[in-house]
């Protein structure tokens, strides 16, 4: 039997929007796809497909306020043959839970710092996931 394996990075990244915006456990419902470029092309270096934001209710003394407090917490780019996910938020988490997951991770040295985690193959989405939403949890609560 034959198994057709997606490893084209604007696929992959197609696949992690979905699963990012489509589903509504584990914190993913605090999670928005933004800034999508819906004709954005694969580069070597990678070309900037869309941001990750998580939002937020601003909590008063009065309750909750109508002005929302969003963090960009990751962006996705394409590259011909995968997808990458530079996280800005949770760079520590995010890189023990990848390894956890099995997925190749690094650290870059930018200011900020990020942590990018490589999608090789559409089979990695759920993983890339559970690290999304490990990131997710700790930007929430301060716990990993």
């Amino acid at each position: 039997m034959v198994e057709d394996r997606i490893t084209d990075g604007t696929r992959i990244a197609q696949l992690l929007s979905s699963e990012l915006d489509g589903r509504e456990d584990g914190g993913l419902e605090y999670l928005a796809v933004t800034n999508a470029d819906r004709d954005v092309e694969p580069t070597a270096d990678g070309a900037r497909a869309y941001d990750v934001t998580m939002t937020r209710a601003v909590d008063t003394d009065a309750g909750e306020s109508d002005d929302d407090d969003t963090t960009l917490l990751a962006q996705v780019f394409v590259q011909p043959d995968r997808a990458r996910v530079e996280f800005t938020a949770g760079q520590d988490g995010a890189a023990e839970a990848a390894d956890e997951s099995g997925l190749r991770a690094r650290p870059k040295a930018t200011k900020p710092p990020r942590t990018l985690v490589f999608v090789e193959s559409g089979a990695e989405v759920k993983r890339v996931t559970d690290v999304v939403q490990v990131v997710v949890r700790h930007e929430r609560t301060g716990v990993e």
